[in-house]
């Protein structure tokens, strides 16, 4: 008999997110007998404490399949609310509502903190016999989930299009700095990625052959901010002009950090950005040449950036979506699909598993080895690692009288069959 499928989204979005959860829900449809009516639960695991389960097997084909084409998480939902050890209750919750929609397949899309949640509730599952099969499916633009030597994970979904929007924008940036740089020498632009430098990094990918006067500083690079100072007045004096990329989570002091419900810091939320800091901070210094720093912020169009996506990480996306189904079907409960790198001289993806608890919590930090000695700089190892990922051409996302044409599900919603209830979380605050 076919068991009913929950999928769910955690944490921050990502351009090719839905392409997943597309992956997903086809994987699922083509093998009727195994799987019965898909649910989405709506904005991750709150909707299933809460009981809001949208019916994804009623929509309408065409809208699954504009998922492909649709950027963050507005189809379904995604949170932030964290399963914590002490809340015991919530974890009864979500295996009461499991066992009353008769849910035998659980797909958790999200990073290190939501594959822990995924294993959490599968080893639970299993202690009071509930037949569930658990399987996570990797998202985050920060590709920070697997290991230090890249054998578990080689990279997630999302980190591919975010690494073409900052080489675009650095493109951008480099064409406004050569132009206005009489009276704004110096640009300061900020990328996401909290203490991860995969994200500022991929600034490089702009300018491979190194002609732009650009300097790089992520958190691991060890710098301070009289160093970065030092190093922009340096470059001015050669160059006349410097575009600065620095990480949100790069040194700088006190900032009025506000703290997301896993612990992590809410940059874009906090009192002030890094690259205000460093603006002010440059613009008490004495350039060699006229005008004043400047900073942009760019904000969420990092992660919900339709047409920035890579095309590359849209297929790998769906296809690491349609894995975990198989997965799910051939091999049982506890594992995340996850993607590697064939051997050889062209890129070329492989498609594979991991336990959930190898990756569970994991955080992997940018290699060392790929920062430059001078610490202000990537090594052409990281361009070799991250270009494929970028991919060639632009995607193709449909246009409806001029605008973009994004997946709009019916709000048809199972039918509650448990006594309402209150998420712990909402109870703390």
């Amino acid at each position: 008999m076919p068991r009913n499928v929950i999928v769910a989204q955690s944490g921050g979005p990502s351009p090719v997110i839905n392409s997943s959860l597309q992956g997903v829900i086809e994987g699922c449809q083509a093998y009727p007998e195994t799987f019965g009516t898909i649910y989405a639960a709506w904005h991750g695991i709150e909707g299933v404490l809460k009981e809001e389960l949208l019916n994804l097997s009623v929509q309408e084909r065409e809208e699954v399949k504009l998922l492909r084409y649709t950027p963050a998480a507005g189809a379904i939902g995604t949170c932030r609310y964290k399963l914590k050890e002490k809340n015991a209750a919530d974890f009864q919750r979500v295996i009461e509502v499991f066992k009353a929609h008769d849910i035998g397949y659980f797909f958790y899309t999200g990073g290190n903190d939501s594959m822990d949640t995924a294993y959490k509730v599968a080893k639970l599952a299993r202690e009071q016999g509930l037949e569930l099969i658990a399987t996570g499916v990797p998202k985050t633009i920060d590709n920070d989930v697997g290991d230090a030597e890249f054998k578990l994970v080689d990279h997630t979904p999302g980190y591919g299009s975010t690494a073409r929007y900052w080489a675009y924008v650095v493109q951008n940036a480099e064409e406004e700095n050569r132009g206005s740089s009489p009276a704004d020498p110096v640009l300061v632009l900020q990328a996401m990625g909290r203490k991860i430098g995969y994200i500022p990094a991929a600034a490089r990918l702009a300018d491979p052959e190194r002609e732009f006067p650009m300097q790089i500083y992520m958190a691991e690079s060890g710098l301070t901010l009289e160093q970065l100072g030092e190093n922009v007045v340096r470059q001015l004096g050669k160059d006349g002009r410097c575009i600065v990329v620095i990480s949100e989570g790069f040194e700088v002091g006190e900032i009025g950090a506000v703290k997301d419900a896993f612990g992590h810091t809410a940059f874009g939320a906090s009192q002030m950005t890094v690259a205000q800091v460093v603006t002010n901070y440059l613009n008490t210094l004495k350039f060699p040449v006229p005008g004043k720093a400047r900073c942009q912020v760019p904000g969420t169009d990092q992660r919900s950036a339709a047409i920035y996506a890579s095309e590359v990480d849209i297929e790998e996306a769906y296809r690491v979506g349609w894995h975990a189904v198989e997965i799910a079907r051939k091999e049982g409960n506890g594992w995340m699909a996850t993607i590697l790198r064939g051997r050889g001289g062209s890129y070329a993806p492989v498609y594979e598993k991991v336990p959930l608890e190898a990756v569970a919590n994991s955080e992997r930090t940018f290699p060392k080895e790929w920062i430059s000695k001078d610490g202000i700089d990537v090594t052409d190892e990281f361009v070799r690692y991250a270009r494929p990922l970028i991919g060639e051409g632009w995607p193709a996302v449909p246009l409806e009288r001029g605008l973009q044409r994004f997946t709009r599900f019916k709000k048809v919603f199972a039918e509650k069959r448990l006594a309402e209830y209150v998420p712990q979380a909402y109870r703390e605050k």
